[in-house]
């Protein structure tokens, strides 16, 4: 079931972004963000999978601290760009209606790439301080956060804490308070553009909801298996979902599958002899 689910994620998310590349079309502010979050979920997923997926295997689930560290690092900063891209395509959205966008899309990206990147870097450099028995068990399927939490002084705890509630936090505010001012004027927009912000919707509820029922919580209480099933709702499932939910229910998008799948025959009809 989990080497499915990877498959999917792997396989879907590379062909939403095969897609907006190749059509012409699609190459605007918002299926650029489109494209962006899926490269963030196909490495998003890979970091945690794969690792999963082995220790399933060969029922050894052990890992080296600087190996522990390194997926650490890599999952914060995808988690970080997953939730920072879902706050600015909700901003987009909103300047749809209400402003047209005057600012470069690619800048815009690369910075949040920065802050990730920042905001990583911090948590993995906290976590390096800590120390661990050769024998140290933590009952999860990949190096998380939360399970290495109560192993922290308060003071690193707490500041961990606050840097992701205000990166998590504040993404959630541009979200609604974009989406307010969408309703606001739902009048003037057309309802294909609704179907739009409805799968956008859909996936900032599942996404934030998991994160925060995993993080908003004593450490103490990260290794319940309700913190695991939504470790695994948005570590695996929310990636795996995202490129699907996008594209089924968007005509733009199926329209240049559609286009590329024609490429695709005739290249093959044109190479056969």
């Amino acid at each position: 079931m989990w080497r499915t689910l990877y498959l999917l994620g792997l396989l879907g998310n590379l062909i939403l972004l095969l897609a907006i590349r190749a059509d012409v079309h699609l190459h605007t502010p918002m299926y650029f963000f489109l494209s962006q979050l899926s490269l963030v979920d196909l490495c998003f997923i890979t970091t945690a999978a794969p690792k999963m997926l082995e220790t399933l295997w060969t029922a050894n689930g052990s890992i080296s601290f600087s190996g522990c560290l390194t997926q650490l690092y890599f999952f914060a900063v995808f988690a970080d760009m997953d939730n920072l891209l879902l706050a600015v395509m909700a901003i987009d959205r909103y300047a749809v209606i209400c402003h047209p966008l005057h600012y470069p899309c690619g800048v815009l990206v690369s910075g949040l790439w920065g802050v990730a990147h920042c905001v990583s870097l911090v948590h993995t450099l906290l976590l390096s301080q800590l120390s661990f028995h050769t024998d140290q068990e933590t009952p999860h399927f990949f190096c998380d956060f939360g399970p290495l939490l109560w192993l922290m002084s308060q003071l690193n705890e707490g500041l961990m804490m606050a840097l992701a509630g205000v990166l998590g936090i504040s993404a959630l505010l541009c979200i609604v308070s974009s989406y307010g001012h969408i309703f606001h004027a739902v009048a003037r927009v057309p309802s294909e553009a609704l179907v739009t912000w409805g799968s956008h919707l859909s996936m900032v509820t599942l996404f934030d909801s998991t994160v925060f029922a995993t993080y908003l919580k004593p450490p103490t209480s990260s290794h319940s298996s309700g913190g695991l099933v939504a470790a695994v709702m948005y570590t695996l499932v929310t990636p795996a979902l995202d490129p699907f939910i996008y594209s089924l229910r968007n005509k733009e998008v199926k329209s240049s599958l559609r286009k590329v799948q024609c490429m695709k025959k005739s290249q093959d009809q044109g190479s056969s002899p």
